[in-house]
């Protein structure tokens, strides 16, 4: 069930990039739905950053 205030949704992913995803989390004391979100959230930063996207 998804925190209060966060959307859920059904992520297919190949079973690699899963350990591979599960390993970093691992390693930043993360859960992978929260390094997930962390990965997302500074690729969106980046693009902002980059001028790609306008508020």
């Amino acid at each position: 069930m998804a925190s209060p205030g966060k959307k859920a949704f059904l992520l297919r992913i190949d079973p690699k990039l899963w350990k591979e995803l599960e390993k970093w989390a691992k390693d930043d004391l993360r859960s992978v739905n929260g390094q997930i979100e962390f990965i997302l959230s500074r690729a969106l930063q980046k693009r902002k950053r980059d001028g790609m996207e306008e508020e």
